[in-house]
């Protein structure tokens, strides 16, 4: 242990206050001390400090009470903005915020069929429409967080195991784009991010192992072993849809029996016709799983024989990992709310040792583009302020892989690059 200088201590406190306004928002001087634990006099001079240097600004004033009103400083949104990318095969669908985590804008578009060229360029020009309504400078966004379909390998870039991706395939994606966009840019599996929304907002908060179902329009699944995620030698942890298995409903739907791929027996169609064998009409598996909760005892037995499709599915995973928790997500598995975890649960202990509870996911809405957000969110906030949040372990290892184009200097902490607005 060595005495901390003067200067150290400064920043210490500079980065601990920034913190603060980060997690609770605009806060008065007062407040600020309760939360760091600074006096009065130090509260003060460490406001008027970052102040000077850009990083914080004041917000206003707080009303209410007796006396005067008091001052509010929150961190100043436009030292750097981000940009979130939930990456299908339909399209991009892109959120820009600031540093804050404030939304400035979104757009969803469509990108065009064809040849690799064609496709980055119709990239570009969507993240640059995104940063436009947002009035930041596109070429000065302290990071660009992608979620997309299949993993990225860490030793190539290369984005693997997604066959509905082809043109992504056969390069380094993330160096490409980071060299196209003159930007940094990280590629993350879009299952991974909503793991990493589960655990920033999700039920997943203090979970330190737990496996995530993903289960809608496609199946995938994230394994996080003591709050990282595992990605794998490859980046194929979790791609659970290839693996076959056999189909253990007791309605037979003419699938083979003896094996077939998982991702086939999951898909909405596929639930679709087990539902219509008993008897339940629908036209996507989540409408299917609401009208069998909604049905009671009519719908009960389809919800048994899917509940055994993914038990069968999860088990494999469950009796190598082990984990504390099970989370079921997606518009399919969610649809089917907590009496449909229970199933799951219990059609799994009848195949494995581990009694791992299954619960349903807490995260809806969009969460591939809001774990991207988060991840952006964590890497800008750690390298312009030097910050190291509270939920720094779920965003390791989301630095490029080792063949990427190095991003550029790193920024000295409190002395980001200040993004002006784009001239109207």
């Amino acid at each position: 242990m060595r005495a901390g200088s003067p200067r150290l201590l400064r920043e210490i406190n500079d980065r601990a206050a920034i913190d603060a306004l980060l997690r609770h928002g605009a806060l008065t001087r007062s407040e600020l001390e309760a939360q760091i634990g600074l006096s009065k006099p130090a509260t003060a001079a460490l406001l008027t400090r970052l102040e000077t240097e850009g990083a914080v600004v004041r917000a206003g004033l707080r009303g209410g009470g007796r006396g005067p009103r008091a001052q509010l400083w929150t961190v100043n949104g436009t030292l750097a903005s981000v940009a979130a990318v939930d990456l299908t095969p339909r399209g991009v669908d892109i959120a820009i915020a600031d540093i804050t985590g404030a939304l400035l804008a979104e757009h969803q578009t469509a990108l065009p069929r064809g040849g690799q060229d064609t496709v980055l360029a119709a990239f570009q020009s969507a993240l640059n429409a995104a940063a436009g309504r947002a009035e930041v400078d596109p070429g000065g966004l302290c990071q660009v967080v992608i979620g997309a379909p299949g993993g990225v390998n860490p030793a190539t870039g290369h984005l693997g195991f997604a066959p509905h991706l082809r043109t992504w395939e056969g390069f380094d994606v993330p160096g490409t784009l980071t060299e196209l966009l003159s930007v940094p840019v990280t590629v993350e599996n879009d299952v991974n991010l909503v793991a990493l929304e589960e655990m920033t907002s999700g039920r997943a908060g203090d979970v330190r192992d737990f496996v995530l179902i993903w289960i809608s329009a496609g199946l995938g699944s994230a394994v996080v072993i003591n709050r990282h995620l595992l990605r794998g030698a490859t980046g194929g942890a979790g791609e659970i849809d290839s693996m076959r298995v056999p189909d253990r409903a007791t309605a037979d739907t003419g699938v083979d029996r003896g094996g077939i791929r998982l991702g086939d027996l999951l898909a909405t169609g596929s639930v679709v016709k087990l539902a219509r064998a008993h008897g339940l009409a629908a036209r996507s598996g989540a409408i299917a799983l609401r009208k069998a909760v909604e049905a009671g005892d009519g719908g009960r037995a389809f919800l048994l024989d899917l509940a055994r499709r993914i038990a069968t599915g999860v088990a494999g995973v469950v009796s190598v990992v082990d984990p504390q928790l099970v989370l079921l997500a997606g518009e399919t598995a969610q649809a089917g709310g907590e009496e449909f975890s229970a199933m799951v649960a219990a059609e799994l202990h009848q195949l494995v040792t581990p009694r791992t509870p299954v619960r349903t996911s807490l995260v809806t809405g969009k969460p591939v583009r809001s774990g991207a957000l988060h991840a952006a969110l964590a890497l800008a906030r750690e390298e312009v302020f030097g910050l190291v949040a509270a939920t720094a372990d779920p965003f390791r290892g989301l630095r490029k892989p080792a063949g990427a184009a190095p991003p550029g200097p790193r920024r000295p902490p409190l002395r980001a690059r200040h993004i002006s607005p784009t001239p109207h």
